[in-house]
């Protein structure tokens, strides 16, 4: 999008207007920001002294998009690997990445065991097979495999419990 000057002319934004344009929607990685600006057709070193600027200011944060995608991606039922991995896709820093998801403060098997009901009910799997596909959803989820075998193993351990 382009702007009026005062003369009535108009310009192109700056990759600084336009970054901040897009923090100002939402919370964007740097290189999700850089990969953005470079799309529109900003100079890498403009788009990299964009970031920087929006950096030194405070409206970019990776420790705050990284915080903002778990939060959600928690709530929406995933575990902590498939956070992991696409935390690692926006090219954050593993030590950042732990750190968030330590914050979280989250009870995976409550959280495990919540997603099975929602897909499975409270019907307890009596077969092997049943169980099989439970722990592949789960896993697919991004449940760490401790975490599902407690939840699945407690369906098996005492079928006559309701998960709760």
């Amino acid at each position: 999008m382009k702007k009026k000057s005062q003369r009535g002319t108009i310009s192109p934004r700056s990759g600084y207007e336009r970054g901040l344009g897009l923090l100002a929607r939402r919370e964007h990685s740097a290189r999700e920001l850089k990969a953005k600006l470079s799309a529109r057709g900003h100079a890498a070193d403009e788009a990299n002294g964009a970031i920087e600027r929006l950096q030194q200011q405070d409206y970019q944060s990776d420790t705050r998009f990284a915080a903002s995608v778990a939060r959600q991606r928690s709530s929406q039922g995933y575990g902590p690997r498939r956070i992991q991995a696409e935390l690692r896709s926006h090219g954050l820093a593993d030590a950042t990445i732990r750190a968030v998801i330590e914050e979280l403060q989250v009870d995976w098997i409550a959280s495990a065991a919540a997603q099975l009901r929602r897909r499975h009910g409270a019907r307890v799997a009596l077969e092997a097979a049943e169980r099989a596909a439970r722990a592949a959803f789960l896993l697919r989820r991004g449940f760490d495999p401790a975490t599902v075998r407690a939840v699945t193993r407690a369906e098996v351990d005492d079928p006559g419990e309701e998960l709760d």
